[in-house]
C-alpha cells in the first residue's frame, strides 16, 4: 500500500464551455504521507485542478487516482480518503460549531457516538472547543479558518488538501495552525497537499514542491534540490553604527547600501558571505544582524513562471 501514490493525476485536461483550456494535460504524483506545494501564479489552473479532484466538475480527459482508486469511476469510494479546505466559507451560517463536524461526519457514515469524541479532540487541538455551542456566523475569519479544517479531518482522511489555508489569517493564529497540521501529518501520517501565495510558508513546511504554470506542471521535484539552482542571493545587514560611505569588498558580484546603517550584499554561484564579514571587519564595520532580501522560493518561484524557455526549464528541474 504504501507503493501507491496518495494522489495520481495523469494528462489532466479541462476545457470550459466558453472555449479557455485550464488544463494541458497535467500529470502529478504526490507520494504518501509527504507535505506536499502546489504553487502557480493566478490563472494557472490550481482551482480547476483542485475542483476536479474534490469532484465540483468532471475533467475534458485524463484521469485521477486517490490512493489508487479511480475517482471518475469509484467517486464515492475516493472520497473517503479525502479532505479539502477550500478558500470560501462554505458550512451553514446558522449551525452550531460541534453540529457542523457532526453532520459532516454523517456523509462519510460516522455515527454521532463515534464523531463526537472525535469533534471534541479537533475542536480542543484547535482551540476552539469552547465555541462548540456557538453558531458558526459569529466566529471571527480565523476561528472559521480552523472551523474548515477540523471539518476536512473529521473523517480521518489519508489525503488533506489545503487551498490558501491561511488568506488572512494573523501571524499568531497562523503558527498555531500549521504545528497543527504538521503533528497531523506527522502523527497520523496524513498526507497534506497546500497551495498558498505564502511562499515562505511553502518552503519552510513542505519537502516537495510542484509549479503549474498555464494548465501545465512545469516543475515536480524536491525542495531541497529546487533551491539548490538559486544561483542569486541577496543577503541583508544591519550593522551596529551607520557608516558614511560604501566599504570596498572584492570579489563580490553586487554591494549597495540603502541606508547609512544597512548594507545588501548579492552573491552568486562560489562567493562566499564569510568573505564578506571578513573584509568588513577589517574595515572595522560591525554586523548586527543578517537576513535574506527576499524568499529564496519567491525568487525561483518568479524566475520560473515569467521565463519563456519552457524546454530548457523541463532540462533542468524536472526529475
Amino acid at each position: 500500500m504504501t507503493d501507491i501514490p496518495a494522489l495520481n493525476v495523469q494528462n489532466l485536461t479541462k476545457t470550459y464551455a466558453n472555449g479557455f483550456t485550464a488544463l494541458k494535460g497535467a500529470s502529478l504524483t504526490v507520494p504518501q504521507g509527504g507535505f506536499f506545494a502546489l504553487l502557480g501564479p493566478n490563472g494557472a489552473g490550481k482551482s480547476t485542478m483542485i475542483g476536479i479532484i474534490s469532484s465540483l466538475f468532471r475533467p475534458t480527459a485524463g484521469s485521477v487516482e486517490i490512493f489508487g482508486i479511480d475517482l471518475l469511476k469509484n467517486p464515492s469510494t475516493a472520497k473517503q480518503y479525502l479532505g479539502v479546505v477550500p478558500q470560501e466559507f462554505n458550512f451553514n451560517q446558522f449551525e452550531k460549531v460541534e453540529d457542523i463536524l457532526i453532520t459532516q461526519a454523517g456523509y462519510f457514515g460516522i455515527p454521532a457516538s463515534e464523531a463526537k469524541p472525535r469533534a471534541k479532540k479537533l475542536l480542543t487541538a484547535l482551540g476552539r472547543w469552547d465555541k462548540r455551542d456557538t453558531k458558526s456566523r459569529a466566529l471571527s475569519g480565523g476561528m472559521k479558518r480552523r472551523l474548515m479544517i477540523a471539518r476536512a479531518l473529521i473523517h480521518k482522511p489519508k489525503l488533506l488538501i489545503l487551498d490558501e489555508p491561511t488568506a488572512g489569517v494573523d501571524i499568531e493564529l497562523r503558527r498555531s495552525m500549521w504545528e497543527f497540521i504538521q503533528q497531523v501529518n506527522r502523527e497520523e501520517n496524513t498526507t497534506i497537499i497546500l497551495t498558498t501565495h505564502n511562499l515562505e510558508e511553502a518552503e519552510q513546511l513542505c519537502k516537495r514542491i510542484a509549479i503549474l504554470d498555464h494548465g501545465e506542471i512545469r516543475i515536480n521535484t524536491d525542495m531541497k534540490s529546487l533551491l539548490a539552482q538559486l544561483s542569486v542571493e541577496t543577503f541583508v545587514l544591519d550593522l551596529t553604527q551607520p557608516i558614511d560611505t560604501l566599504p570596498t569588498v572584492n570579489g563580490i558580484t553586487k554591494l549597495a547600501q540603502p541606508d547609512a546603517q544597512t548594507l545588501e550584499v548579492t552573491l552568486t554561484e562560489g562567493e562566499r558571505l564569510n568573505d564578506v564579514f571578513t573584509q568588513l571587519t577589517e574595515q572595522n564595520i560591525e554586523v548586527a544582524s543578517m537576513r535574506n532580501k527576499a524568499n529564496r522560493l519567491e525568487e525561483l518561484f518568479m524566475g520560473l513562471v515569467e521565463s519563456k524557455d519552457d524546454a530548457g526549464l523541463q532540462g533542468a528541474y524536472d526529475e
